[in-house]
């Protein structure tokens, strides 16, 4: 359900009313003054974002020195709500210069009520997107840094950027070179038992691209996950040869990707935004190839000394290298004193985060490293108590290497002009939450 609004708010940290804006008659003018009584007065601010007054909901948020306050009458999507009032601020910061406060509300109070006819209208959110509404609303605000050549600037194409499916991206664009950079960075996440079973473990990734294309571009992505490979290989009534294929999990699409064809064909097909953006997110928990493997030994030699073993293997290729790994390993508040030896890298002792922190610069693909270290500890004259471990925490960075497996299979532009354009791919692995229990 969206968010059917009936009024909007804006109040200072007193609870006077800066702007406000009446989508509904199915609430009174009045609503703020019990948003103002039993909210605000009452020093309930901070406890839950939405309130129920009278029959109706107040959904607010704190901007810096001003409240936006939602007011519907109806089931509405709070999700919603609050998505619009984010993306609302960040349309006023554009336009103000970066600015969002009680004094440039103040300020552009004209501006203001333009934009709230605009993006939303009857209760419902509009187009939020200051790229296409700059194109038409071309008043400044007060203290924006928006230029006098951005106004001057001939609209031919606002009906289109506005009703048509390519908002994101403007015409007339012109590169010498025409280049396409697509990155896959992702997280590992893990978390393993002292004996070596894997408890948890999840990647989660996005595609990340920049584009530098001249027109208006038209790409398709290919990718080695199974919906798109078996699609494929019923489109062609023969098994597929594009080696190992991965399911991918909670897939997001940036509003660019086609999704109808994508239902249809299973590619991802968009005409890019020009410059950076995130294509899409996703999350594997199945077939992780995890970078690096782990086997702590911790052993307790009485009550003032420690001696703890640590072994790291890569399991990633030989021709791989992984960049910045740190290993941390936690010890006893009580230490006093710690000899290291190790076969790579360099280890000391942090007593600010209780661990021994291990880092290696650079470490290869299919080699091991170990630690052996020595810990003493300050005697107690307190009853021993069996010691309770934080586990084991790792850092790093592989570049060319994907845990989940994913891989570019392919990736066309067209454009009518037909010109040749470059592609550059890169994958990159680095650790999310990656823990070893010890």
């Amino acid at each position: 359900m969206p968010v059917s609004a009936s009024a909007i708010y804006f109040l200072n940290l007193r609870g006077d009313v800066l702007i406000n804006r009446l989508y509904r008659d199915d609430v009174g003018g009045n609503m703020v003054d019990a948003f103002r009584m039993h909210i605000m007065q009452s020093k309930e601010l901070g406890t839950c974002p939405v309130r129920q007054i009278g029959g109706c909901s107040f959904l607010y948020m704190r901007i810096s020195n001003v409240y936006i306050v939602i007011v519907v009458s109806s089931n509405a999507n709070v999700a919603c709500a609050f998505k619009f009032v984010v993306e609302a601020v960040t349309l006023f910061k554009s336009y103000f210069g970066g600015a969002f406060d009680e004094d440039a509300i103040r300020n552009n109070f004209v501006l203001i009520y333009e934009l709230l006819d605009e993006i939303m209208d009857f209760g419902y959110p509009q187009n939020l997107s200051p790229e296409i509404l700059k194109l038409y609303i071309t008043q400044e605000g007060v203290r924006s840094s928006f230029s006098s050549k951005h106004v001057d600037k001939p609209v031919p194409n606002a009906t289109l950027q506005v009703t048509g499916a390519v908002g994101w991206r403007r015409e007339g664009l012109a590169y010498k070179k025409n280049e396409v950079f697509l990155d896959i960075v992702e997280s590992v996440n893990l978390l393993m038992s002292s004996k070596g079973s894997v408890l948890r473990c999840d990647v989660t990734g996005k595609v990340l691209m920049k584009c530098f294309l001249t027109g208006m571009p038209d790409l398709k992505l290919g990718l080695n996950d199974k919906i798109g490979l078996e699609k494929e290989s019923q489109l062609k009534s023969r098994p597929t040869k594009s080696g190992k294929t991965i399911e991918l999990d909670d897939v997001t699409f940036h509003q660019c990707v086609n999704l109808t064809r994508f239902n249809s064909e299973k590619t991802v097909s968009f005409v890019p935004p020009d410059g950076e953006f995130e294509l899409m997110k996703y999350r594997i928990t199945e077939g992780v190839n995890l970078p690096f493997r782990v086997l702590p030994t911790i052993k307790e030699l009485g009550r003032t000394r420690m001696e703890v073993n640590v072994k790291v293997k890569s399991v990633f290729g030989a021709k791989m290298f992984a960049l910045g790994v740190v290993i941390k390993i936690p010890v006893p508040k009580q230490t006093a004193k710690t000899n290291f030896q190790v076969t790579s890298g360099r280890a000391k002792y942090n007593a600010a985060i209780d661990c021994l922190v291990w880092k290696i610069r650079k470490f290869p693909g299919q080699t091991e490293s170990t630690l052996s270290a020595e810990v003493e500890l300050i005697s107690t004259i307190t009853e021993k108590k069996s010691l309770t471990r934080p586990p084991i925490q790792m850092e790093f960075q592989v570049p060319m290497f994907t845990a989940s497996g994913l891989r570019v299979r392919f990736l066309k532009v067209w454009e009518k002009s037909g010109y040749n354009t470059v592609e550059w791919v890169r994958y990159i692995t680095k650790a999310g939450s990656y823990e070893i229990r010890c």
